[in-house]
């Protein structure tokens, strides 16, 4: 039999999901606990700038792990690239979450050497950013568990934080 390119699209099998996003989900929470923290102390170590990063690590990792469970991953990190991809895999899902997220990317410009621009936000923003970022582990961690409602006991979810991958039945 000769070889060929031609395939059906039964041929192609469903992206599976990126080992590691378990981390992320992890991560982001840590990241989360860590700036609700900090500004609820107000620790005058964590600046608006040290608190708007730490919050955007969050949201980055909670929006890794909804793509890594679906075997997808972003063009770049910026939130901007993160809604985009968001909104390919998960069309409408975060929809009253996406002008919040893109503002984000007003407070630092540091892809370009020549155009890198860091301002930190006003510390009466801080409160808003850190609901935004509950918002979006919420709706994260719903995808999750509908993940595991849809395909079964491979997805389990370990106490208040955790999730994990197990083999498939």
């Amino acid at each position: 039999m000769e070889p060929s390119a031609n395939f059906l699209l039964s041929d192609l099998k469903k992206a599976q999901p990126i080992s590691g996003w378990e981390d992320f989900w992890s991560d982001g929470t840590a990241f989360l606990k860590t700036a609700s923290s900090a500004y609820a102390q107000r620790k005058n170590a964590f600046t608006t700038v040290i608190l708007y990063n730490i919050i955007a690590m969050a949201m980055e990792k909670f929006v890794m792990t909804s793509l890594m469970c679906e075997g997808k991953l972003p063009y770049n990190h910026t939130m901007k690239d993160l809604v985009e991809a968001m909104d390919e895999a998960f069309p409408g899902a975060i929809s009253d979450l996406r002008e919040g997220l893109l503002n984000l990317d007003q407070y630092q410009e540091i892809c370009d050497i020549d155009m890198f621009k860091i301002s930190g936000p006003a510390m009466e923003e801080i409160p808003a950013m850190l609901d935004l970022a509950s918002r979006l582990r919420e709706l994260v961690e719903k995808q999750l568990s509908a993940r595991k409602r849809k395909r079964g006991p491979h997805v389990c979810f370990k106490g208040e934080d955790t999730f994990c991958e197990t083999g498939r039945p």
